[in-house]
């Protein structure tokens, strides 16, 4: 299981309800007028080069005034504690403060897995201090679920199953999560999406699932509808899709044996992005059309 890319695709679809739930501390001096930007690997790549970390997900947040702070998400999933290094971090942090000349900059690090992590670096001699680093950390593990039952935070109810709750209320948990995707997300996609993501976590074995469907029927129904409609939309958007290509590679053959193939291949960009109706309406106009000006006019 991609713990890593599961998370950064969680933080960059909500970004700020991340932000809000991760760094609830920091998150309140963005207001509704900040802007909240994905830096994009391909600079970090460029500009970091061997010091790059594909599945960190720096977020750059711009203010009108001017104002602007990069912060910084590290997920650590690993299950053996010794493999969070602080220093590590901190040279990231370091490096991205440097990349963007700013001094505002928040690392937050979610764990996953309990253990015993380092809260705080300094570096310095029995007189002083001359670095002090720090990091915000969300311990999922330990947050207690029933706090976030009715969270009305999209991240906060995906993330129920990761959190700390009785085995006995596993079902409850599934259900929560459920509901809050269904009610906080308008988008089918994603909808669809983040309900395998609640199932991954929750990971409901055969029995589980039976008992959820007898027992939590309406959030079950919701979610199976979700899925035949998506199906659905698919199947005919496939029947679609196959029926504009077949068009294409017809009219294209018959292009090429009334005027030539050079003829076809100059239009064939065109035709293949015509749509159903323009491909229908030019394979008739072709039976009488005596030229390539004549049949696209």
């Amino acid at each position: 299981m991609d713990h890593d890319q599961n998370y950064k695709n969680l933080i960059l679809d909500y970004p700020r309800e991340a932000l809000a739930f991760f760094a609830a501390s920091e998150a309140q001096a963005i207001d509704a007028g900040a802007r909240i930007v994905p830096v994009r690997e391909e600079q970090l790549k460029e500009r970091l080069g061997e010091r790059f970390r594909e599945l960190d997900v720096p977020l750059l947040v711009e203010w009108s005034d001017g104002r602007r702070s990069a912060i910084l998400f590290v997920l650590e999933e690993e299950t053996d504690p010794k493999r969070f290094s602080i220093h590590r971090l901190a040279h990231y942090c370091l490096d991205l403060a440097e990349l963007f000349d700013t001094e505002r900059l928040v690392p937050v690090v979610i764990f996953l897995h309990p253990g015993s992590y380092p809260e705080q670096l300094r570096l310095g001699s029995e007189n002083r201090d001359y670095l002090h680093f720090s990091y915000l950390s969300t311990a999922l593990f330990a947050t207690p679920a029933n706090q976030y039952l009715d969270s009305p935070n999209i991240v906060a109810r995906l993330r129920l199953p990761c959190m700390d709750y009785a085995p006995e209320d596993k079902l409850a948990i599934y259900a929560a999560a459920t509901r809050g995707l269904m009610e906080l997300e308008p988008d089918p996609e994603r909808r669809l999406k983040y309900a395998d993501f609640i199932d991954i976590y929750t990971a409901l074995d055969d029995n589980e699932l039976k008992r959820y469907q007898q027992e939590y029927a309406e959030e079950n129904l919701a979610m199976t509808a979700l899925s035949v409609r998506m199906r659905e939309e698919g199947f005919q958007k496939g029947i679609h899709q196959g029926m504009q290509q077949g068009e294409a590679e017809l009219l294209l053959r018959q292009i090429s044996r009334k005027f030539g193939p050079q003829v076809a291949q100059q239009h064939e960009a065109r035709i293949r992005q015509a749509d159903l109706d323009s491909l229908e309406h030019w394979a008739d106009a072709i039976l009488s059309a005596e030229s390539p000006d004549e049949l696209f006019e």
